[in-house]
């Protein structure tokens, strides 16, 4: 059995973004519960030299676009970074899931060894479809979902290794 780029990526990205989403509603309950300072949670970082919960999800949510954008060719959407709470964190997740739904296999299988270039600063990396795909898109993913997820247990929200993989 053969897994297309289209399986590797889209569905496995939205079911990740989904967990995000419940890791926040979590967080939330916590906030409401405890009667504490959102802030206190979105700003806190694990180490001084991480970013805080909040860029953390805009991260994600950039990889996330970007990856599936990258692979069908089509312009990455540019997301304004101004979420202030939970909530604005949970409509640029929203905003991300409903752009990357709206491609089908067809714009993604067979990019396997499409060229793909990112840019960071004058730095070029050049990468082809797969190796984008799974060595650097999937973990960059993974990394700051499980960042904040290891920001919310840090801070006694009541989560677990379930809430982060989800039911799916």
């Amino acid at each position: 059995m053969t897994m297309s780029m289209y399986q590797a990526s889209v569905p496995r990205i939205v079911n990740m973004l989904i967990n995000l989403d419940h890791l926040l509603d979590k967080a939330q309950s916590h906030i409401d519960t405890k009667k504490l300072s959102e802030a206190a949670l979105t700003q806190f970082r694990l180490y001084p030299d991480m970013f805080p919960l909040i860029r953390q999800v805009q991260i994600a949510c950039d990889t996330a676009k970007a990856v599936v954008a990258r692979l069908a060719g089509v312009d990455i959407p540019a997301y304004e970074d101004s979420e202030v709470s939970i909530a604005d964190l949970k409509q640029r997740i929203a905003k991300t899931i409903a752009f990357i739904q709206g491609f089908s296999a067809t714009q993604i299988d067979g990019t396997e060894d499409k060229d793909i270039v990112t840019k960071r600063g004058d730095t070029e990396t050049h990468y082809k479809g797969m190796q984008f795909l799974l060595n650097h898109a999937m973990p960059n993913v993974y990394f700051h979902v499980t960042t904040v997820y290891a920001i919310l247990r840090h801070n006694g929200v009541e989560i677990g290794k379930r809430d982060y993989l989800g039911k799916v």
